[in-house]
This record gives C-alpha cells, structure tokens and sequence, in this order.
C-alpha cells in the first residue's frame, strides 16, 4: 500500500511538471547536481516497458512532450513511438539507451539535463547531428525544440541492387535544399518526408531506425518525428553534422570568432515518387525497405 502511494505521488509531480512546460520547447534546465536528499527511494517507481499501459505511461508521454523529446500519441500505450523517444532521452542525459523507464530514466525526468549545443558559432534556427549518440536535435531562438533519435551512416562498404558505396554520413556544415513531401523512393528504398541537405543524402523517417548507424548514408529518423522535422527544415536551414569524439583535444571556439560560411545545399534530382502523398504511412503502394536516398553515392 506504501509502494502504490508513493507511485502515485511521484506520478503526481511528473504530470504537474509536465503541465507547466510548454509543448515542443525545451527548457533551459540547469545541470543536476548529485544530491541523494532529493533523489527518490526506488519503489517510488514503476519500471515501464513496451506493452505497459496506464496513467503512468501518459504522463511520461507527457513529461518528455513538454521537454522536447516528441513521443508522438499521447496515448497510455507504451508503443514503439515511445521506445524510440526513450532513447532519445536517456541518451541525452547520459544514460544507456533500454527498452524501459527504469529508475535512472524516471530520476533524469524530474531533473534532465541541459541540452547543450554541438557547435557554438551556430545560427539560431538549425539542425544538429551528433553521430556519436546517435542524435538529432532542431534548435530555434537558441533553444531546443526537438531532439530525437536517428540511424545514420554505418561505415562500412555495401553493394546493394546494382550500386556500391561507402555507407558514410560527413562531418561538415550544410544547408537544407530539396524537400519532398509524403513517401518517395530512392534507389536503395523509401524514404518518408526526406530533406536532403547534403547532395544525396536526405533526414528521412524510416520504418528501420536501430539503436545503432545502419542506413547508407542518410539520416533515419522515427516515422512520427519526420513530417515535424519536414516542416521546420525550410530551404536553407543549416544542418551541422559533428562526432565529438574526433573534436576532443581541440580548442572550443570563442564568441567573436569568424563564423565559416555553409556552401549552398548540392542540388539534387527528386527521386521517383512511386507513394501517395499522404501523412500516412500505411497509404503506401509499394515495398518500404527503409532505405536512403536516390542520389547518395
């Protein structure tokens, strides 16, 4: 009975904190600071995991809304729209990327960490890619307004159907330049909403987004994260793409330093559009392999 009350308290001040942030910016948390006063005891906790279903999962739906990690509906399914939000989440608090809210994850929910930006000589309105954790965040006025996980470049070579490569996703400094609506194919699969910023290779929702790099190049991004990101990835948004494990020993940039110019985004052929231009994935006509683009090489 004690363990069921304090669930429910703990519950209790997730829901209200996530009723007082505003839905789709994150807030500017400060870092936590170790002090086991504060944290919980863990039975004040449910582990939740793919199936569960409850108050407790829309409240964590909501919580992560609030923060800026999209987990799509917010419905009281644990559904795989959240197990990838999750992930997101716990990997940009430090945390190992699981298939549960454990203790860890509901700790870094009442007190997440600063999301702080890749690149600091930045515009204000633009995309990150940190393909070390396996992330993408979308920054606006200097704040955090998505972040969500991604499957980029596996590096490695690949021949598929006739074409062969080295599955590579490049550091460096882009811009956004073609977009296409709804599902179209490239020569190595379906991409949805696809925003190329960098020749062939394009941010796409995909229907495969592993915990870990597997597409040809491209950035896979969560089928409910992707029409969100389509709509803030305008011509011309930049979209920097760092490891920061290879910036590591270098000197950070200090304000006032000359900010390098972005090249124009590569133009690029539409691939063909074999898909109905819906919202909805499942309207499509054809085999979605989860693919990349028509023109990555």
């Amino acid at each position: 009975m004690r363990g069921t009350v304090r669930r429910s308290l703990i519950t209790g001040t997730v829901f209200a904190l996530a009723t007082t942030l505003p839905f789709g910016i994150a807030p500017a948390v400060a870092d936590p600071t170790p002090d086991s006063r504060h944290l919980p005891l863990p039975d004040q906790f449910t582990v939740l995991r793919t199936g569960s279903r409850g108050i407790e999962v829309h409240n964590a739906k909501k919580r992560l809304k609030g923060l800026g990690f999209f987990p799509g509906n917010l419905s009281p399914l644990y559904d795989s729209a959240l197990r990838m939000t999750v992930w997101a989440f716990q990997k940009a608090n430090g945390l190992k990327p699981v298939d549960r809210i454990d203790l860890p994850t509901w700790q870094a929910l009442l007190r997440p960490r600063r999301i702080r930006p890749l690149v600091t000589y930045a515009e204000r309105e633009r995309a990150e890619i940190d393909l070390r954790r396996q992330l993408l965040i979308a920054w606006r006025d200097g704040k955090p307004v998505l972040v969500t996980h991604i499957s980029t470049g596996a590096r490695r070579p690949y021949c598929e159907k006739g074409h062969c490569g080295f599955a590579s996703t490049p550091v460096g400094d882009y811009r956004v330049g073609v977009r296409v609506p709804g599902w179209s194919t490239g020569i190595l699969g379906a991409m949805f909403y696809p925003v190329y910023f960098n020749g062939g290779i394009a941010i796409h929702g995909s229907t495969l987004v592993p915990r870990f790099p597997a597409s040809h190049g491209c950035v896979r991004v969560p089928l409910h994260n992707a029409l969100d990101l389509y709509r803030f990835l305008q011509p011309g948004t930049p979209v920097y793409v760092r490891r920061p494990e290879a910036l590591a020993g270098r000197a950070m940039r200090v304000r006032g330093e000359r900010r390098p110019r972005i090249p124009k985004a590569r133009p690029v052929e539409a691939p063909h559009r074999s898909y109905k231009n819906s919202s909805r994935p499942g309207r499509s006509t054809g085999h979605r392999t989860g693919g990349d683009a028509g023109g990555h090489r």
